[in-house]
């Protein structure tokens, strides 16, 4: 083993704004510890926010998957955040997944049923 996981951190414009979208859809608490760099504690890893100056421009190469009680009512919760179901809720013998954008258009999905894996 070379390290272990110690945060993930998301490039964004606003990293105030989007830890607070990110608080609300995974709990924790945020440690604002400079306007370019905040960061929510208390969840399984840190998530922190980095602001950058340049634009995203295409599909995330890696993306947070958020396991769900209740797809619906989930996704209705995180678009009133300020998130976007983007296409419709996919089924198959996994369980169901609805992809979503947060508020800079990060893409991250919520996830029910047997792949969803409790912490």
């Amino acid at each position: 083993m070379i390290g272990r996981l110690d945060e993930v951190v998301v490039d964004c414009h606003d990293a105030v704004r989007l830890a607070g979208f990110w608080q609300g859809v995974l709990g924790g608490e945020i440690v604002r510890q400079s306007d370019e760099w905040v960061a929510i504690a208390g969840l399984l890893t840190m998530v922190s926010f980095q602001v950058v100056p340049e634009p995203k421009t295409v599909k995330n190469r890696v993306h947070l998957d958020v396991a769900v009680d209740d797809l619906a009512a989930a996704t209705a919760a995180a678009v009133a955040l300020g998130a976007t179901a983007v296409g419709d809720v996919v089924v198959d013998e996994l369980g169901g997944f609805q992809v979503m954008l947060d508020p800079e258009a990060n893409e991250f999905c919520l996830i029910h049923g047997p792949t969803a894996v409790a912490p």
